[in-house]
């Protein structure tokens, strides 16, 4: 059974975070140059928070709060799940399916060392399951086939 730490070895480490008085346009014009759909709210090396293109949308936009002086912290989501290298890609999509979330982040010693998202696990699986039906195929055709 394939765990975060396996999708982990094929996968960027980059962290893209942001202070929790970071302005929310700083913050989205941040996470816009990575291509990515959240940061990491971080107090030093502590994980506060996330703020995500969900979080804009829904606390900002539509209650109409686009302001430059609105903070991350104001807007963040700080009910955090976060994940382990051993916990299993089922155990985290289940998490993510159940808590409506597509990102986790991954912690040891309690320090962030990366986030994968719901499409990171999905690409690694189906990547996965292409090896062994290419493995089954040429076990199936024999040698010399």
């Amino acid at each position: 059974m394939a765990n975060v730490g396996k999708l982990l070895e094929k996968k960027s480490k980059e962290l893209i975070s942001v202070s929790p008085d970071t302005g929310i346009r700083d913050a989205i014009a941040k996470m816009a140059e990575k291509s990515a759909g959240t940061a990491l709210v971080m107090d030093g090396n502590k994980l506060v928070g996330i703020f995500s293109e969900r979080d804009f949308i829904r606390k900002v936009y539509l209650k109409d709060k686009c302001g430059k002086q609105t903070k991350v912290s104001e807007i963040m989501s700080t009910s955090l799940t976060t994940v382990a290298a051993d916990t299993t890609l089922e155990s985290c999509m289940e998490m993510m399916t159940e808590k409506r979330i597509r990102h986790l982040p991954v912690m040891e010693n309690d320090r962030v060392v990366a986030v994968i998202s719901i499409g990171d696990i999905v690409k690694f699986m189906v990547q996965e399951k292409e090896f062994v039906i290419k493995n089954l195929q040429s076990y199936i055709s024999g040698p010399g086939m």
